[in-house]
């Protein structure tokens, strides 16, 4: 199967082919054609230093919007925390991810009656997150 490279200044992502991606205004939008669900990423730096496993797993706890149980996870070149949990009508997943002084906020959402129904694919595109190579 061929994929598409998106590529930002800051790091890249393979989509396949049964999934488009666009730039909005603040972040990257990532969903499959049949509608079912979208990824939205957004990269944060910090001023000084690095993000830390304290840290990220800090500032997901203070901004989730509802409870959630979040679990370690490494994508691609990042580290962070995820977690799950579902708004009104709407299955929500999210994650906190970093590497030095970057950290990505994602998160896929869909409606609740296709909740997990894109998890694998959403984990496989994931993985393929990559710092871009510095010039």
């Amino acid at each position: 199967m061929s994929y598409n490279v998106l590529e930002t200044e800051w790091w890249s992502l393979a989509v396949p082919p049964e999934w488009w991606a666009e730039a909005e205004d603040e972040s990257i939008l990532v969903g499959d054609h049949d509608g079912v669900g979208c990824i939205e990423i957004s990269t944060l730096f910090k001023d000084s230093g690095e993000f830390d496993s304290e840290i990220v797993t800090r500032m997901a706890a203070e901004e989730a919007e509802a409870p959630v149980d979040w679990k370690s996870v490494r994508a691609g070149d990042f580290t962070g925390v995820t977690g799950h949990y579902q708004e009104e009508d709407t299955a929500v997943r999210e994650w906190y991810l970093a590497n030095g002084s970057m950290l990505l906020y994602i998160t896929y959402s869909c409606d609740a009656e296709n909740g997990g129904m894109d998890d694998a694919a959403v984990d496989e595109i994931l993985d393929t997150l990559q710092l871009a190579a510095e010039s």
